[in-house]
């Protein structure tokens, strides 16, 4: 089964167990049998006319996500590159001859510029961007006056995707909805008093764009020097949030500092000068994600930066819990990144989650429920239970679903806020488990071909398997991550651009078994959901729920036998 949204909507989704049975499901148009000299790909009008690039590229791409379908596009020509995020979007309902010759299953889950450049589908859209701005726009500060007049975050929607680049379409839609949500500095201070006092706020225009290396996050410079630059194009309420936590989170060595930059940016309706992001401080050596295989790889992964690396996120966490309490639901190797003296440093804030793959079970039961709450494709009788049961759980459910930004306290994650502070301590410390496993092993990822992303160093094992970590640190993993759950990679893998059968990687099978595999996976997976939150509510009305249901170690446990362990190897 070749990777598309189509195969998260039926596969990798909980939306699985109801959308196939309710012929629901998302259709593609799949190329007829090439019997005729028209459909045949020896016809020079079925093949890509040329993959060069131009000689003088107007454009470069940066990186994708969402799923293949999104692509960071940078206007190289202009002399000073504004923060725009005037992404490139295509749209992902292809026929097999252009998703093939364009390599879309691959860029589904390849998203650095390193891997992406080498894809097909990258020279296409600097070759389609070459083409329409030529056509469109009469010289460069034409079209400077263009991008600079947009809204913060609109889209270059590619209509339709040709082999012939002249054929494409090129759409400007301006992200009019974002500006509304946007809010200026008098605001914030409003809802937060004195917490950006010390802030120094800079034009939009005055940051300039060296490089965007994620959907959030761009590597600018602001007079000589560099930064990253934090903002969102969509749900803006998280960066608001995460703006607010970063101000008032007691300072810890191990946690990102708090921001520079407050970047305000003029808005085209009602004079309103939003904030639209913050900068932080550049941290070059990149993420724990990208660095532990390569020093595995290269025999440099040591035993005292393991056990540096993995005390020091424990006690950041202890910190966030005891010092400043709040939770951090976004621990994984992307989001600790390495100061100039190799130490952690943890990022991101928003406090949106991890994927269930990497997520404590108690975490996924109700995740599985707001998934299935929230989509408007599932059978209305269907999401009115799972609403239902979510109204039950987080009494501001409905509020936090609004698009606009609330304040609220604890953020917009309603699968941990239904969680009691101790119970989200105990989720953390699964995935603390988890991420020191990957700290030992030396791995990018607990799994093998994730099916989101692929990395540039592929794991060689999968959790919780052992081979490079000591007996006595495979036992605290072991207590840490209790109550794991078989995932869904211990049916369905992805190899190469393909979702298959785990048990059967050597057999030919179609898609519909895959999908079918899927669909008994998350029919269980949800019917133990619903059972474990039952059990759940049942012991809290009866007072007998203790917090810990699976006898997890608590922070503090697990920070003093990191440190004792320490001391047993040095």
């Amino acid at each position: 089964m070749d990777l598309s949204q189509r195969t998260v909507e039926e596969v990798v989704h909980p939306t699985a167990a109801f959308l196939r049975a309710s012929g629901d499901a998302q259709s593609y148009p799949e190329d007829g049998p090439q019997s005729s000299w028209e459909d045949s790909l020896l016809n020079p009008k079925n093949r890509i006319d040329s993959l060069d690039l131009p000689d003088d590229p107007l454009w470069r791409v940066d990186g994708c996500t969402g799923l293949g379908t999104q692509y960071y596009a940078v206007p190289v020509c202009l002399p000073y590159i504004p923060p725009m995020r005037m992404d490139v979007f295509i749209p992902e309902n292809q026929p097999s001859r252009i998703r093939d010759q364009l390599d879309l299953h691959k860029a589904f889950h390849i998203k650095d510029a390193s891997r992406l450049s080498r894809l097909a589908i990258t020279t296409h859209i600097i070759r389609t961007l070459q083409h329409w701005t030529k056509s469109t726009f009469e010289d460069v500060d034409t079209f400077e006056h263009f991008y600079k007049s947009k809204p913060f975050g609109s889209r270059l929607v590619f209509e339709n995707l040709s082999l012939d680049i002249g054929q494409i379409n090129v759409k400007v839609g301006p992200n009019h909805n974002l500006e509304l949500q946007l809010l200026p500095l008098k605001k914030l201070t409003s809802l937060w008093g004195t917490a950006l006092q010390s802030l120094q706020v800079v034009d939009f225009f005055d940051v300039h764009v060296v490089s965007v290396l994620h959907d959030s996050i761009c590597l600018v410079r602001i007079k000589g020097q560099l930064f990253i630059f934090k903002a969102l194009v969509s749900e803006v309420k998280y960066l608001y949030h995460e703006l607010k936590t970063l101000c008032t989170v007691e300072p810890h060595a191990n946690i990102i500092a708090r921001p520079i930059h407050l970047i305000r940016k003029a808005c085209n309706f009602g004079g309103k000068h939003a904030i639209v992001g913050f900068t932080t401080f550049y941290h070059h050596h990149g993420s724990l994600r990208d660095l532990l295989p390569q020093l595995r790889i290269h025999n440099r992964l040591s035993r005292d930066d393991q056990f540096k690396w993995s005390i020091q996120v424990t006690q950041a966490l202890e910190h966030l819990r005891t010092r400043s309490s709040t939770y951090y639901p976004d621990l994984r190797l992307d989001n600790l990144v390495m100061s100039k003296n190799f130490d952690i440093i943890m990022v991101d804030f928003e406090q949106r989650g991890v994927w269930c793959e990497f997520a404590a079970p108690e975490v996924n039961a109700i995740e599985y429920m707001r998934i299935i709450a929230a989509d408007d494709r599932i059978p209305s009788e269907i999401s009115s239970k799972y609403q239902s049961i979510m109204r039950d759980l987080v009494s501001d459910y409905d509020l936090l679903q609004d698009d606009q930004y609330t304040n609220s306290q604890d953020g917009y994650n309603a699968s941990w806020i239904a969680l009691s502070p101790e119970e989200q301590e105990l989720a953390e410390v699964y995935m603390l488990g988890r991420l020191i496993w990957c700290i030992f092993e030396g791995v990018s990822g607990p799994q093998k071909a994730a099916v989101w992303q692929s990395y540039r160093w592929e794991p060689n094992l999968e959790f919780p398997g052992y081979n490079r970590t000591p007996p006595a640190l495979r036992e605290l993993i072991d207590r840490c991550t209790r109550g794991r759950r078989a995932n869904l990679g211990s049916v369905i893998v992805r190899e190469q651009s393909h979702l298959l059968l785990r048990h059967k990687l050597r057999e030919a099978h179609d898609a519909d078994q895959v999908q079918a595999a899927a669909m008994a996976y998350w029919v269980a997976e949800l019917k133990w959901a619903e059972e474990f939150l039952g059990e759940r509510d049942r012991l809290r009305k009866q007072g007998l729920w203790n917090n810990n249901y699976y006898n997890r170690p608590h922070l503090e446990e697990v920070l003093e036998a990191l440190l004792k362990i320490q001391s047993h190897h040095e």
